[in-house]
């Protein structure tokens, strides 16, 4: 962690100091805003996390019940979401608390006894070593409680405003809040009270049946399955060998997706309760939790549960549905005005809670949104940043949707009719990366560059998300993963990799490079700092050399990557790193012996890949994405 740098820190050092709306921060909520966001569920928590990060903005975040949630119907947490939660700075607290899920079995017919179940493989969850972080299931309440913590750490000391739903909302252009906002109240004195506000955007994070996207004309179109299935969380007495181990059991009586949960007894059990007719009228909504428990204990036979506890049940009817933009503006319109009003999470896609998705994709929805809208309203970018946002975030979702329908199918599928006794185990390992979370891969825009450089740094591909490696931090010889210290601040991160010469030799090509980050007038350390701000405040520089520590001083590093910091103006240390013996970085990740420049968005996702020389190039990109 990075303190003392404005003098002696001797309380708690997650906690910055309140700036901006963050100081003496109104408990109602006031009549004009820059940011509402509507819904505190994952995408809405992230979101606020986030614009925390920038006190300078006053964000409001409303929610129509009265408190926290209690009781989060999402668990699963994938490996991309745990990076994330490293940048939020809780993900070492949630790994402690939440289940580990390391590999899963798969339950089939006994051949000899077709009415019995048996265990016929147990591939890792984890086959390709995709991540250094674990697949976690854990409640989602709980993920919202770090999210909030975090806000009202950060600056901007960003807190739900309880008990207010949203109504509606009109956009009226040329003014300077433009969102003319309906509130109601939901509780407390002025409960079933009507009042309105103004906002210069708007995001909707409410869910499936979100009055934002009603407000600005988005439908979720696509198809529903007339297949339906009953969920519970439920603590249970078993013989069934693996109630501690993520399952995919497929019987005669129809399929069970079964995942253990934190705490070491609760379970989330998905039972498969058959078709259902299209003009049901949804009836199959009101089976009860009755025969839920019995279908499940016909599936699991020869093995039965005895539930003590259901802690949480629900029927639904797997649907698959999208919007066609994640804003207000239309194709046509693309680029003639800008979006005020966004929609993340159910609001914009719907699909199984197989894949384990819903919770992971609504938070990289508000990831991305919050980061840009940050950017936007602080002076830093462009408002054309904006259009990248629907762009990036519905090709994912419809990639999502599309591995979801064939998963969720293959789920319902009995065992005999599949293409091959294997195949469903096949397919999950085969899969394995899509669901974990890093097959997103943005195409080129204003901040994603081309990949016309790719060669040099090929592990780290332009679009898609900064992977971190082993390096050892020089100045104590700490070995840590390269990116886990990048905090979710709102950033660019310039990684450089240098060139095989010594640091410090005068063939070096990190010297030039660095004469040009601080000493010429086209470096964005120089053209996008704001006046008097320290060197690495709109970007971080991070730097790794070839050789080993004990090979050159931590002084042989330019001064580009030793910035004077704080109110106390002292040198910062701890990003120049190294090779590890044995770990070496520029083979794991293909990174070129003549070095390599690497820009990594906030959210985490590669920006572009340059030569060390290229100065140009740095310069044009940080051109583009900053005023």
């Amino acid at each position: 962690m990075h303190f003392h740098h404005n003098g002696y820190v001797s309380r708690d050092p997650r906690i910055h100091d309140a700036a901006g709306y963050g100081i003496d921060r109104a408990t109602e909520l006031p009549e004009t805003m820059d940011v509402l966001i509507v819904g505190s569920g994952p995408a809405g928590m992230i979101a606020a996390a986030q614009l925390s990060q920038f006190p300078e903005i006053n964000t409001r975040l409303i929610e129509r019940r009265n408190g926290r949630l209690e009781l989060g119907q999402a668990d699963g947490i994938q490996a991309r979401s745990v990076e994330t939660f490293q940048a939020f700075r809780f993900a070492e607290e949630i790994i402690r608390e939440a289940y580990h899920i390391t590999e899963m079995s798969f339950w089939k017919p006994d051949p000899t006894h077709p009415e019995n179940i048996m265990r016929t493989a147990r591939p890792s969850d984890d086959p390709h070593d995709i991540s250094e972080f674990p697949h976690l299931i854990v409640n989602q309440a709980r993920i919202l409680d770090y999210f909030a913590d975090f806000a009202l750490r950060s600056p901007g000391r960003i807190t739900p405003d309880y008990g207010i739903e949203f109504i509606t909302l009109t956009v009226e252009q040329g003014e300077e809040y433009p969102i003319k906002v309906t509130l109601r109240h939901t509780a407390g004195e002025r409960e079933g009270e009507e009042h309105t506000v103004r906002a210069k955007y708007v995001i909707g994070c409410d869910g499936a049946r979100s009055g934002v996207r009603k407000a600005i004309g988005r439908t979720l179109a696509g198809d529903a399955s007339n297949h339906a299935w009953g969920v519970m969380d439920v603590v249970a007495n078993t013989d069934f060998p693996d109630w501690r181990m993520k399952c995919a059991i497929s019987s005669k009586n129809g399929s069970i997706l079964h995942i253990p949960r934190e705490g070491g007894h609760l379970a989330r059990i998905y039972v498969d309760l058959g078709e259902v007719p299209l003009n049901g009228n949804h009836a199959v909504r009101n089976t009860p939790i009755e025969e839920i428990i019995n279908r499940a204990n016909a599936i699991y036979h020869p093995y039965s549960i005895d539930v003590k506890d259901v802690a949480w049940h629900s029927v639904y009817e797997v649907g698959h549905r999208l919007t066609d933009h994640f804003d207000d503006v239309d194709t046509e319109e693309r680029g003639t005005r800008t979006p005020r009003v966004f929609i993340t999470g159910d609001a914009c896609h719907t699909h199984s809670a197989k894949a384990g998705q819903g919770m992971n994709v609504s938070m990289q929805d508000g990831f991305n949104i919050s980061w840009k809208l940050g950017h936007v309203l602080s002076g830093r970018a462009p408002e054309t940043l904006l259009d990248t946002y629907s762009g990036e975030r519905q090709e994912i979702a419809k990639n999502l949707i599309d591995f979801d329908k064939e998963w969720s199918t293959l789920m319902a599928t009995p065992a005999e009719e599949l293409p091959s006794p294997e195949y469903l185990e096949e397919f999950y390992v085969k899969t394995a990366e899509f669901p974990a979370g890093f097959m997103t891969e943005y195409k080129p825009s204003m901040i994603t560059g081309s990949t016309w450089h790719q060669s040099l740094a090929t592990g780290y591909t332009v679009g898609k998300r900064f992977r971190a490696a082993r390096v050892n931090r020089r100045e104590n010889a700490y070995p840590r993963f390269l990116g886990h210290d990048a905090a979710a601040d709102g950033r660019y991160r310039l990684y450089v990799f240098a060139d095989a010469a010594h640091p410090a030799s005068d063939e070096s090509k990190v010297k030039a490079l660095s004469d040009f980050l601080t000493q010429d007038d086209r470096s964005p350390f120089i053209k996008h700092r704001p006046e008097g701000s320290d060197l690495d405040t709109r970007i971080e520089p991070l730097i790794t050399y070839q050789q080993l520590h004990t090979e050159f001083e931590t002084t042989d590093a330019p001064e580009s990557f030793r910035p004077r910091v704080g109110s106390l103006q002292v040198e910062y240390w701890e990003n120049i790193y190294c090779a590890l013996p044995g770990e070496d970085i520029f083979e794991q990740r293909g990174i070129s012996r003549e070095g390599a420049v690497v820009i990594v968005r906030p959210d985490q996702y590669v920006g572009t890949v340059l030569p060390l020389a290229d100065f140009e190039g740095i310069a044009d990109y940080f051109d583009r994405v900053f005023i």
